[in-house]
């Protein structure tokens, strides 16, 4: 592993994931909410929602239609609550929701991005890296992977770095994206990265090609 991936977990280590959760009920919940929707959003739809529902076994008893004035504004709002409401009557108490790959995934909704999610959060050792959106865009910028396909790109990261550095190195990549490399106008200067980023590379060098205007 590179001194730069080193910086850059290092920068980010240990920092709990933006979803306002407080415990994996709550976590499980917010991660499937978030898919195509905002970290920010789902953190403010939920406290009335978990006062209402402060359990998969309170979940497990609603209809997925008592959920709905609760997300409407939710992308996808429908069948997200058709998930929740199964997943609490397929795991029917917190204490039994999984935190590992093979049962996550079985869930609802659950595929490996979530599932890295939770269980990273859940402090156990990790079985993937997370990719999400900006993981996605951020790791090709940076030269440690390349396409566009989510489980392309983590397989390149798990054979890029020892698997004890798994779970921190996603949400680096993640966090990076969130602050520093944004979709556009990053702010490479402020990048650990910036020294071995394709992108910021690429930027530098059309910059110094461009003709001198007197």
């Amino acid at each position: 592993m590179n001194e730069h991936l080193k910086l850059l977990i290092q920068q980010y280590l240990n920092r709990k994931h933006p979803l306002n959760y407080k415990n994996r009920y709550q976590l499980i919940v917010m991660v499937i909410l978030s898919a195509q929707d905002s970290d920010k959003h789902i953190n403010e739809l939920t406290p009335v929602f978990f006062e209402a529902f402060p359990s998969l076994s309170s979940l497990s008893l609603a209809a997925p239609e008592d959920l709905h004035h609760f997300f409407s504004s939710v992308r996808n709002f429908g069948h997200k609550c058709e998930w929740l409401v199964k997943l609490a009557q397929t795991v029917g108490l917190d204490d039994e929701i999984p935190t590992n790959m093979t049962e996550l995934t079985k869930l609802p909704d659950i595929g490996r991005k979530s599932a890295n999610v939770i269980i990273r959060e859940s402090g156990n050792e990790a079985e993937g890296i997370i990719v999400d959106l900006h993981v996605l865009r951020v790791a090709p910028r940076i030269g440690i992977a390349t396409g566009s396909q989510p489980e392309k790109i983590e397989k390149q990261l798990m054979a890029a770095l020892p698997r004890e550095k798994w779970n921190d190195i996603g949400m680096a990549i993640s966090f990076l994206g969130r602050e520093i490399c944004r979709p556009t106008n990053p702010k490479c200067e402020l990048c650990v990265m910036n020294q071995v980023c394709k992108y910021h590379t690429g930027i530098t060098e059309e910059a110094d090609n461009q003709p001198v205007l007197f």
